[in-house]
């Protein structure tokens, strides 16, 4: 039998990571604006471009207008603990975790914050908890797409139109790449560095009118560090959401954002991004109907990422490891594996700053791999 021939293309971008992501097709880093840099961020060219990320953001998202949009320190894990530590602790809590972020907000409402009343709905990698077990009397806190099981919820409607409480939806590699329910959604967070393929190290924190209402009517009983408070006098901080930060941002990255920023509406604004992504999923989806040793980690077709694309394979876990070496030796795809406390198998991100033919191309050599490590490459 003959040695079976590596395919003949290769991805003209092999950087597949689902944190940090890919920079967006065409990028070049000295094509940003970068006027800002040497300049102190409360200048008015900095507070200027600063605002602009709130503003454009917003825009770009199709959020209501009386929605806030504010960047914050250390990217979407700093968001969503500072939203947590400012705005848990008046009601109960209905907790969904079904992959490691999920259960490290769990971790900090029962360990650190040590909430009395909560109610915690977890799940296997690969499936979502009962998500109707919801009460619309507590605050939920919950991932939209979970970046290290490829496990995403199908849309809000689980969530209840006349809640009292407050939902809290970790959104960091879902969105620009997934429809938002933004009526139902109160306090939002995402980093740069996923979907948009920008720099890491901020946050962006999305508030609802009732999510400015708690932080003003509620003092939680536990001390917070500067750069969680929200609240002066018992009134929001509302500089934060047009661009005078909490602490020093990089202004590079800053510069970096809105480029991305730009791109996504160059596409086609949200209606592009989201496109992409799914037509990216959409070849991986349709090898996997075809494969017999590949399939997708999330077991609902409902259920899964067209981001964080994560598979599992009938592979042995030193298999798997032998492909994703073989594929980056080959500089064809890096940073592919499956989160380290995830079952084996790859992770491979589809957002829009991937390119289709590229998704295309690496299906090829994923074959091959999976030939030439499992099946001892013969034909």
């Amino acid at each position: 039998m003959d040695t079976l021939n590596s395919p003949s293309k290769k991805p003209r971008n092999p950087n597949f990571s689902s944190g940090p992501c890919s920079k967006r097709p065409g990028y070049q880093l000295h094509a940003l604006e970068i006027k800002t840099l040497g300049r102190s961020h409360r200048s008015s060219v900095g507070k200027t471009a600063l605002g602009a990320v709130c503003d454009k953001t917003k825009q770009l998202l199709g959020l209501p207008d009386n929605y806030l949009v504010g960047v914050v320190p250390a990217s979407d894990t700093g968001a969503f603990e500072m939203a947590m530590w400012s705005m848990l602790g008046v009601r109960g809590v209905d907790v969904f975790s079904w992959e490691s972020f999920g259960k490290t907000w769990l971790n900090d409402i029962v360990k650190d914050l040590m909430l009395p009343n909560v109610n915690i709905y977890e799940a296997d990698y690969g499936v979502l908890p009962d998500l109707s077990l919801t009460d619309k009397r507590n605050d939920i806190v919950f991932t939209w797409n979970g970046t290290t099981s490829g496990v995403r919820v199908p849309n809000g409607d689980w969530i209840p139109t006349d809640r009292e409480g407050l939902t809290f939806c970790d959104a960091t590699s879902a969105v620009f790449a997934m429809e938002m329910p933004w009526e139902k959604l109160d306090v939002t967070t995402f980093s740069w560095q996923k979907v948009l393929g920008s720099e890491g190290a901020h946050g962006m924190l999305i508030l609802s009118p009732r999510a400015v209402e708690r932080l003003e009517n509620y003092t939680p009983p536990w001390p917070l560090p500067k750069i969680f408070k929200l609240v002066k006098k018992g009134k929001l901080i509302d500089g934060i959401f047009r661009g005078e930060t909490i602490n020093t941002p990089s202004m590079l990255c800053v510069a970096d954002y809105l480029d991305a920023l730009g791109w996504i509406d160059s596409i086609g604004g949200l209606t592009g991004a989201i496109r992409r992504s799914e037509e990216n999923l959409a070849v991986i989806a349709d090898f996997v109907s075809k494969s017999d040793w590949l399939s997708f980690l999330a077991q609902d077709q409902n259920t899964v990422s067209n981001t964080s694309v994560c598979l599992t394979l009938d592979a042995s876990p030193d298999q798997i490891k032998k492909m994703i070496k073989l594929l980056e030796n080959e500089g064809v795809a890096f940073d592919i594996g499956a989160y380290r406390d995830a079952p084996p198998g790859l992770r491979i991100w589809c957002g829009a700053t991937i390119e289709k033919t590229d998704v295309k191309l690496l299906i090829d050599w994923l074959e091959w791999a999976y030939e030439s490590v499992v099946r001892g490459g013969k034909k």
